[in-house]
């Protein structure tokens, strides 16, 4: 059934108008929590998706990365908190013994004041853990990437072993500079791909094998500069060709300039003579936006799985009955969430798991029925600002707070931007919705200046110095530092990232990883949807390829005609 428009609302953070539906209104009610037989009513928002989008992401900060002091220990450590913003800061394994207990912090709710001031006053108080990496062994330098192993500045991934400088990697062996790679192995400059062995600046890629500069291929192997193929082998240009052929323009890619060369050439080239299906996604019923799979009812949702009944929320994994939520794994009935994982009817929260019935948490984990807490684990319930109350207790001081907070404007909104621990130009935000400083600061968002100490380093070289082959890198390169192309920002070169190099014959990169990674990002498409025509058959048709830009798009129909 389609949705009814009940109103449209101007945006308080963009001015842009957006609609709210019957089934939005239906949502907020069923979110709407009740305390002592009294629901409290959630409105709906103030903010447009996309603002409220923003706002979140400006909650999480995944590549920023400091050297610290373990507030408890006196370590030295690896920390997301910038050592500027005065946060209480302990190592990850101290942070989650058992011999402390956030309750010890907890305080009486004071109506004189607001909520988010006192909530905020009781974060600077409470320890943080460095970085979020759970059973991990020997990954010092990677931050919500869980269960992996030896691997370096990895982010917001799980399950992986030697990956090093890549985001949002699943199940992955032995791969460099990706981002969005699942079940992969020994994969460079990788994008939105699956099931890839040894392929190299493959996008939109599944169950590739030796692969160069390939874009949306299936069950390929040996092709180089191909895109659009289904079940080929020892193709270039999507022509057949011998497999000496094929060897003899593989290996040219040793040269960092014929490589660079090439990979502009394959960009522009993919842009005119590729066709680019509206969105990417399969198996779904009733979804709208990109990258949705196996999913049912999923509105605006961007990188979304097996997910359904589901809005404005991105990076989802099994999920059900969700609104305006980013990066998580099966949980449902939540509303404006930032990375909460395996947790049901939770409203406002902030990166916590196993969490139930639960409003305006940050860091609690395998707890019910908190209100306003921060750092609490191990079964409590109960809560408001870390102090214990019975239930009796609890269930008539909330609505007497609920009725205070809406006095004060706060009840109905995500915790405002000035209380996140992050700055803007340190979180997801400013990946998604780039802002320079001066925007940024227009907006409320705080910005940080901190700069990263040059590493120590024999010497400095600038990119352009280089040798142009990697086969005349000479191992004294593991105690340079090497000036960025662009940012002129030094970096180094790992052991294990050039044995990687060497053993797949492919040239020592020239930007700083961070560089790297803004380069992948600006190789996919926004988080925004745009009104364009079919160029097949001039159906209108919703995609992520705004109408003025050269690609040729097809609706999903006629795509499907096209390369199936």
């Amino acid at each position: 059934m389609q949705e009814k428009i009940i109103k449209t609302k101007v945006c308080t953070g963009c001015n842009s108008s957006f609609e709210i539906t019957d089934k939005d209104m239906e949502f907020y009610d069923k979110v709407s929590p009740k305390f002592n037989g009294e629901k409290f009513q959630v409105p709906s928002p103030s903010l447009c998706p996309a603002c409220r989008s923003q706002r979140r992401l400006a909650y999480r900060n995944d590549r920023s990365l400091y050297k610290s002091t373990c507030a408890l220990t006196k370590k030295s450590i690896i920390s997301m908190y910038n050592p500027d913003n005065n946060f209480i800061v302990w190592e990850q394994k101290e942070w989650w013994k058992d011999n402390w207990d956030a309750l010890d912090y907890g305080k009486e709710f004071d109506f004189g004041k607001t909520f988010f001031e006192q909530f905020f006053d009781l974060k600077k108080q409470i320890p943080h853990f460095n970085l979020f990496n759970l059973d991990t062994e020997n990954c010092e330098y990677v931050n919500y990437a869980p269960h992996c192993k030896d691997c370096y500045l990895l982010f917001w991934s799980w399950l992986n072993d030697n990956c090093f400088y890549s985001q949002t990697l699943n199940e992955c062996n032995n791969s460099i500079d990706n981002l969005f790679l699942n079940k992969s192995e020994f994969c460079y400059e990788n994008i939105d791909c699956n099931n890839n062995y040894a392929s190299v600046w493959c996008q939109n890629c599944n169950d590739t094998s030796n692969c160069y500069f390939c874009f949306d291929c299936v069950n390929t192997k040996n092709c180089i500069w191909c895109y659009n193929l289904r079940n080929k082998e020892y193709c270039i240009w999507n022509k057949q060709v011998t497999k000496e052929e094929f060897e003899l323009e593989k290996a040219k890619f040793s040269s960092y300039n014929y490589f660079e060369k090439v990979r502009k050439y394959f960009i522009e080239s993919k842009k005119k003579n590729a066709i680019f299906a509206s969105f990417t996604w399969a198996n779904n019923e009733n979804v709208s936006w990109d990258f949705v799979f196996n999913s049912k009812n999923a509105k605006n949702c961007f990188s979304t799985y097996e997910s359904e009944n589901v809005a404005f929320s991105a990076r989802l994994f099994w999920w059900k009955d969700v609104y305006d939520f980013d990066w998580g794994w099966k949980s449902e009935i939540l509303y404006e969430n930032m990375s909460n994982d395996f947790s049901n009817n939770s409203i406002w929260c902030t990166t916590c798991e196993k969490l139930s019935n639960s409003y305006y948490c940050d860091l609690c984990f395998n707890n019910e029925y908190l209100f306003w807490c921060i750092g609490l684990k191990n079964n409590k319930q109960y809560c408001i600002l870390n102090k214990q109350y019975t239930k009796e207790e609890y269930e008539i001081l909330v609505p007497k707070i609920i009725e205070h907070m809406k006095k004060t404007g706060e009840w109905w909104e995500f915790p405002p931007i000035k209380y996140s621990p992050f700055t803007y130009n340190e979180t997801m935000a400013q990946e998604y919705y780039p802002l320079k400083q001066e925007e940024a600061e227009k907006k409320w968002f705080n910005w940080s200046t901190f700069e990263q100490p040059i590493p120590k380093v024999e010497k400095i070289i600038p990119a352009n110095k280089l040798p142009d082959n990697i086969s005349d890198i000479p191992d004294d390169i593991l105690n340079w530092a090497i000036e960025c192309e662009i940012t002129k920002k030094p970096f180094r070169i790992i052991v294990q990232e050039l044995e990687f190099y060497r053993k797949h014959n492919l040239p020592i990169p020239k930007r700083h990883p961070d560089q790297r990674h803004l380069d992948r990002m600006a190789l996919r498409n926004p988080r925004k949807l745009f009104d364009r025509k079919c160029d097949k058959c001039g159906v209108d048709m919703k995609t992520t390829y705004s109408p003025d830009r050269e690609e040729i798009v097809y609706c999903e129909e006629c795509y499907n005609k096209e390369i199936y």
